[in-house]
């Protein structure tokens, strides 16, 4: 039996019951009313999502939008060729979410099976929003087709999710440390602040790794119970996570303005810190709030300058691949739906030929 499981013995053995210690978070939610957690958490999205929203209006009303028009003509094509460049990258690297949640939950799937699944899902649940419904849906109607089971498609959502928080993580405790110079100048806290946070930030995951390095580990999921990855899967979800965040902001750095000069790691520090808002604020892809934490934290500049970098941004890398994932997913079942029907004919024709 594993400590993380619900343990009880028998009182028929006649030896006394032993329960799992419950966690902090759990006994406060026990002394909540029932839903009161949902309630809070909603509340604290709309909270988050509303004061991005007065940033971001407040912002707008003083930017001239000829000149942000004027910004996206100045940006060059070869920045533009880095951005799609990066953003390929990206998705690349999401597909290795898929990749390793698969080799976890022991189920074979061919690659070009698990890289649609993996870029439709994502893709769409960017766009979208509510990644738990619509990209789990995706991946089960593609997964589905390979054997693949719904609780399966489940855990496999779980799995990759922990990998997006663990390269989450790992890239802004890096940050932290290795630019907090840069930072400290940008939001006025101390150097060493930033370097004991980086520090307690990686830490916390080498602690991650040490404890499922000590034996299995299971998590309860809705009445089922899943393995996580060990310690080397666990390595292997670092560094893909951490290559899809790079290749991802570096996406956003090719498209700033020259006038901005911010080093790659700083930027990156920042770019984390915003993703993080925008997945607590549950808009679909952070939308508004990702923006409005950027164009209060970049240095130097226009305002509309880096709202055309943000802009071009959604365009290239959110909309760009749901318009691509949409055709992909529309062929891909032209093409199933054809050889069903060819397999019907040659059926037909075989049946009737004397």
């Amino acid at each position: 039996m594993q400590q993380d499981e619900d343990l009880a013995i028998s009182s028929q053995s006649g030896l006394p019951a032993v329960v799992r210690r419950k966690t902090f978070l759990e006994t406060l939610q026990d002394r909540l009313p029932h839903g009161a957690t949902h309630i809070l958490g909603a509340l604290a999205s709309l909270a988050l999502f509303g004061v991005a929203a007065y940033i971001l209006a407040n912002v707008l009303s003083h930017v001239s939008f000829g000149d942000v028009v004027g910004a996206l003509k100045a940006t060059s094509g070869g920045q533009i060729l880095a951005a799609l460049f990066f953003t390929v990258l990206s998705y690349f690297a999401l597909t290795g979410y898929d990749v390793s949640a698969l080799r976890q939950i022991r189920h074979y799937s061919p690659y070009r099976v698990t890289a649609l699944a993996s870029f439709a899902s994502y893709a769409i649940s960017f766009n979208l929003g509510f990644p738990i419904v619509t990209g789990a849906a995706v991946r089960y109607w593609i997964y589905s087709r390979v054997g693949m089971s719904a609780l399966q498609v489940a855990n496999l959502t779980v799995i990759t999710g922990v990998t997006f928080w663990l390269g989450m993580t790992t890239v802004v405790g890096f940050a932290l440390m290795k630019a907090a110079e840069t930072l400290a100048a940008l939001d006025h806290l101390p150097i060493a602040l930033h370097v004991a946070l980086g520090v307690l930030i990686l830490a916390t995951v080498a602690g991650y790794g040490a404890w499922v390095a000590l034996e299995p580990r299971r998590i309860r999921l809705r009445g089922h119970v899943l393995q996580l990855p060990g310690v080397l899967a666990t390595v292997e979800q670092l560094i893909v996570g951490a290559a899809d965040l790079c290749a991802a902001s570096a996406v956003l750095y090719m498209l700033l303005p020259q006038s901005i000069q911010l080093d790659y790691t700083a930027f990156l520090a920042i770019y984390v810190f915003a993703c993080i808002l925008g997945v607590v604020s549950h808009a679909p892809g952070g939308l508004g709030v990702f923006e409005a934490t950027m164009l209060h934290a970049m240095p130097g500049g226009s305002q509309e300058s880096v709202l055309a970098s943000l802009l071009l941004f959604r365009l290239i890398y959110y909309f760009l691949p749901f318009i691509v994932a949409l055709a992909m997913l529309g062929a891909d079942e032209g093409a199933r739906r054809w050889g069903a029907l060819r397999e019907a004919v040659a059926r037909i024709i075989e049946e009737r030929t004397p």
